[in-house]
């Protein structure tokens, strides 16, 4: 009766190593990817020539949008 209770603990042991933490952890099914990004217009910044987006842009004198402060400044605004 000992050997008989020893193997069960051993099985329950083993079952839930391998298979009963994986029943809670599980998704409930197939999850949709997030949908991607909205894009945005690209500005160009009239100092450098380099392209950014809208919402990364600075904005100037004379409704100019800049990549940095320092060029904006260096525009006179």
């Amino acid at each position: 009766m000992k050997y008989l209770l020893l193997i069960a603990v051993i099985f329950v042991v083993i079952w839930y190593m391998r298979g009963g933490r994986q029943l809670q952890g599980r998704a409930p099914g197939p999850q949709r990817p997030a949908p991607p990004p909205e894009p945005q217009d690209m500005i160009e910044c009239p100092v450098c020539r380099v392209h950014l987006p809208r919402g990364e842009a600075l904005p100037g004198p004379g409704g100019q949008l800049y990549c940095c402060a320092e060029h904006r400044q260096r525009a006179g605004g």
